[in-house]
């Protein structure tokens, strides 16, 4: 599989079996700062955050695995909502925390896979959610971030500084669709990676979910494409 940089350019093609492949890809995808908070998210080119089988699994091709793992080895906490963990199945990451962001701190049904050498499992709740999520996500080393809450409605803002706080400053988020809308639109996103699956499909869940909101400016980073069709663009929020 040959992924190659086509913007800025000039080409810079790289073969994924080469020893140095991620050190090369880290190199192209590590933030400017260490205080960064990119969503890297995958859709199909009809804008469906789901394939077929109701997971973004369908629709993952290409090199979009590869590239996963390289950005998430350059964060300190990987940010999902409860919705993903039940939908989707997680394993903590390997060098990274998995943060759970939970507004009512029901997680039963989730599909987390923790314990051995993995970064660890955090849940960020308001703290009147505490109890429930803890006796819900049935990991005992999971550890409990109460964030601040107005009626459990948990700002963006609050969800970030709660992780950094906790000294987890370099942040990317994996969705899903409402979470990443609702980071968006609390200004806290620098970057938006986003890989497009070679697939249009119907109905599906929209990228970020189904309400509309004002149009955000972007400013395109940095554009790859891979032997699959498989399109890896890296947008910066130019407004906050």
């Amino acid at each position: 599989m040959i992924l190659t940089r086509v913007f800025p350019g000039p080409p810079d093609p790289i073969e994924l079996s080469w020893d140095d492949s991620r050190s090369r890809l880290a190199e192209l995808y590590r933030p400017p700062r260490a205080d960064w908070l990119r969503l890297n998210l995958v859709a199909s080119v009809s804008g469906s955050a789901t394939g077929s089988d109701g997971t973004s699994e369908s629709i993952t091709v290409g090199a979009d695995r590869v590239l996963l793992g390289v950005i998430r080895g350059l964060a300190d906490a990987v940010v999902v909502g409860a919705s993903s963990v039940r939908a989707e199945g997680y394993f903590v990451p390997r060098a990274a925390a998995l943060a759970v962001v939970t507004r009512t701190g029901e997680l039963s049904g989730h599909r987390i896979t923790s314990g051995g050498p993995r970064g660890p499992l955090l849940i960020l709740c308001p703290a009147a959610a505490a109890e429930r999520a803890r006796t819900t996500v049935g990991v005992a080393e999971a550890q409990i971030i109460p964030v601040p809450d107005a009626d459990g409605w948990l700002a963006a803002a609050d969800i970030v500084g709660a992780l950094r706080a906790n000294g987890y400053a370099s942040l990317v988020s994996e969705g899903g669709p409402q979470l990443a809308r609702h980071l968006l639109l609390g200004g806290v996103v620098d970057e938006l990676c986003l890989s497009t699956s070679p697939t249009l499909n119907g109905a599906g869940v929209p990228i970020f979910g189904g309400t509309e909101f004002d149009a955000l400016p972007l400013a395109l980073a940095q554009l790859m494409v891979d032997d699959a069709s498989g399109v890896y663009a890296r947008w910066r929020l130019t407004a906050g």
